[in-house]
């Protein structure tokens, strides 16, 4: 179940993949737009500041070409000074061979100054003063005697039309052939003609400032004659005018300025005029272009980049259904594979067969999780009844060792309690009951080791005092120990120990215990009339292959060892319980043990101590023949020391599990006999 705030695997895909392509997209077109918007901005700018220097070129050269006119036809007038009269005519003619944009043609006499002839009627287009020019001079005046002045058009009526402005007076002196000043021929000149801007055009109108700050040529004719400091961007004009007059201009920033009608661009250079002889003025011309024009060309690259942008959300959003899908449908396969597991219902393997081999990968991982859970399950319900089976054989193993406990204790109490009592007949009947409850406290005795001696073991605080020990001696000794049990069930008990054998180093008390545990076991399972067999000999690791084990501990098949054997005719153990032998706290089958005793430590405790040794605990065994228990203990090679003196040289109370080093074969006597074999019966 999905908590509160959770998703799912392909929505949170999908937002993800989206989340970061169409940032990337949109912050791709948006740099790819602002590029370009400058490489226009800085094309325009560049064309506009190129046209602006056209254009200055082009008004100094019509002035230039006006001044060698005016002075061409002041030198024609000069013939015809002496009929006035034809002053009139004169200026007609004058202005059909000018230029057009000649807006008045006027010759006014200096002396009267009275206009002797004019194409715009009485209306001075100039101020005529005596000091003007030089009153004598040559016939034929110099260029630099023609002076320029702009019309003021505050105080004059307008009279240029929006595309025909930056209007001028050109005043020339007319000479008589005496060479004395007579006129002064004035014409008023709309010198340049404004161009219209077309969206797209690189060549822009043309804004001509002079240097005082009076607009000269405008688009709009109603700026001209006024000062930028009346605009609405006055402080950007200035800021333009003077950069433009000191030469400062940057040819790539692009130049911005702002009017009433919106914002313009604009490249500006700076022409040098000359007024008259004495006085020159610097005007900067501009070349301006709205800035919508300048950047037409981006409303296509708009359009394309918002075709582009949805076309590429699109494609990226189809691209990323579809990996959304496929990364996603493996995923539910598996969640609905892990679910079926988690809610134990019957399941196919995990699906395989993806398309992304890293899932794949994964599938086969949960397949061979699976399968080790599903083992380890059988292993644990295995254990768990192996753990119930061995609780229930624990609490038999403590009911009957209870039952062991108090048996020789009620013998010891009872025997004790007679003699106390003073309830015997004779001296004989008190020696019997004590030797009696001797017995029973030995029995105690013995049940205690073995329990003490498993808890050791247990906690791994047992350890092994190594000494040489002669196995003849060891083997009959504990033949001795069990004679009297054998006796009273009238079985044979035979001894073979191998001639070579003599002194073997190893911890002679828990050799002798494992060896008893052996052979009262077989005397206890053994019917009457029997016989249990005690042999000892060397073998090798190869020979206990042979034999059944109680683990599969690894052996070296060339390492000699001490084999001590024990055979009987006893009743024989039934393979299926061979694995309960060695086992603590667990017997064969209950119910022999109540009828034959024990607390089913014995095996247990002679595996421990061959494992101590270094060795391990084989068996044979057949239904109603018998079992056979050996015994391997790894061949310890006595120091001359312990050999001659018949222990440790650091004397029998030390404790160690490696006192001693392994040796490739016992000690050998050649004064031993063959093999000793004996019968006790």
């Amino acid at each position: 179940m999905a908590k509160p705030g959770q998703s799912s695997f392909r929505r949170l895909l999908l937002s993800r993949i989206l989340l970061l392509s169409i940032p990337v997209l949109l912050t791709g077109e948006l740099v790819t737009y602002n590029k370009v918007r400058s490489g226009l901005l800085a094309t325009a700018r560049q064309n506009l500041t190129e046209s602006a220097v056209r254009k200055g070129e082009n008004i100094r050269d019509l002035v230039e070409v006006m001044r060698s006119n005016l002075v061409t036809a002041s030198e024609a007038f000069s013939t015809q000074i002496d009929r006035p009269q034809e002053a009139q005519e004169f200026v007609a003619r004058m202005n059909r061979w000018l230029p057009k944009g000649v807006q008045c043609v006027q010759l006014i006499n200096v002396q009267t100054g009275q206009i002797d002839g004019s194409t715009c009627g009485n209306r001075a287009i100039s101020q005529v003063l005596d000091n003007l020019w030089s009153t004598q001079s040559q016939v034929l005046p110099p260029l630099s005697s023609v002076r320029i002045a702009p019309v003021n058009h505050t105080k004059v009526a307008k009279q240029s039309t929006p595309l025909r402005q930056l209007d001028l007076v050109f005043s020339a002196p007319v000479y008589d052939s005496l060479g004395r000043l007579r006129y002064a021929l004035s014409i008023q000149w709309a010198v340049h003609r404004q161009e219209t801007s077309q969206p797209g055009s690189l060549s822009g109108y043309t804004v001509v400032i002079d240097e005082d700050g009076t607009i000269l040529a405008h688009p709009k004719d109603d700026r001209i004659g006024r000062n930028i400091r009346q605009e609405a961007d006055a402080t950007r004009l200035q800021d333009i005018v003077n950069s433009t007059l000191a030469g400062k201009e940057d040819p790539i920033n692009p130049l911005f300025f702002e009017d009433s009608s919106g914002k313009w661009l604009a490249g500006s250079n700076r022409t040098e005029i000359s007024f008259n002889a004495s006085e020159n003025r610097t005007w900067v011309v501009l070349a301006v272009a709205p800035l919508n024009n300048a950047l037409s060309g981006l409303e296509d690259l708009k359009q394309v980049l918002l075709v582009l942008t949805i076309g590429l959300v699109g494609a990226n959003l189809l691209a990323t259904l579809y990996i959304a899908r496929e990364l996603a449908r493996p995923m539910e396969k598996l969640v609905n594979y892990a679910f079926h597991i988690y809610q134990r219902r019957p399941s196919d393997q995990a699906p395989k067969n993806f398309k992304v081999k890293e899932i794949n990968q994964l599938a086969e991982a949960l397949d061979n999780m699976v399968e080790r859970l599903e083992e380890r399950a059988e292993e644990l319900e295995a254990a768990w009844q192996e753990a119930q089976a061995a609780n229930q054989m624990k609490s038999e193993f403590l009911a009957t060792t209870s039952h062991e406990l108090r048996t020789p204790l009620n013998a010891i109490f009872g025997c004790i309690g007679l003699v106390k009592d003073d309830c015997c007949d004779s001296r004989e009947e008190e020696m019997e009951l004590l030797q009696q409850a001797d017995q029973s406290a030995r029995h105690l005795l013995k049940i205690i080791d073995d329990l003490l001696n498993i808890a050791k073991i247990e906690a791994g605080q047992l350890e092994l005092s190594l000494q040489p020990v002669v196995i003849q001696d060891l083997c009959r000794e504990c033949l001795k120990m069990v004679q009297p049990a054998a006796e009273k069930k009238r079985l044979s008990l035979i001894i073979d120990v191998d001639k070579h054998l003599s002194h073997v180093v190893l911890d002679q008390l828990r050799v002798r215990q494992m060896v008893i545990n052996l052979l009262s076991n077989a005397v206890k399972f053994t019917p009457e009339g029997g016989q249990v067999k005690l042999s000892s000999r060397i073998g090798y690791g190869h020979q206990l292959e042979q034999d059944a084990r109680p683990d599969h501990s690894p052996v070296n098949a060339s390492t000699p060892y001490l084999c001590l054997e024990v055979t009987d005719s006893g009743i024989g153990i039934p393979p299926e319980r061979w694995h309960l032998l060695f086992r603590p706290f667990q017997q064969v089958d209950s119910s022999l043990t109540r009828r034959h005793e024990g607390t089913g430590l014995g095996l247990a405790l002679t595996k421990r101590f061959a494992e101590l040794h270094g060795g391990t605990v084989s068996f044979q065994s057949t239904i109603g023949k018998g079992s056979t228990f050996r015994i391997w203990l790894p061949s310890r090679e006595p120091t001359p020391v312990e050999t001659s003196s018949g222990g440790d040289r650091s004397g029998p109370g030390t404790h160690s599990r490696e006192t001693t080093r392994d040796a490739a074969n016992s000690v050998l006597h050649p004064d031993v006999p063959d093999h000793s074999v004996s019968s006790i019966s």
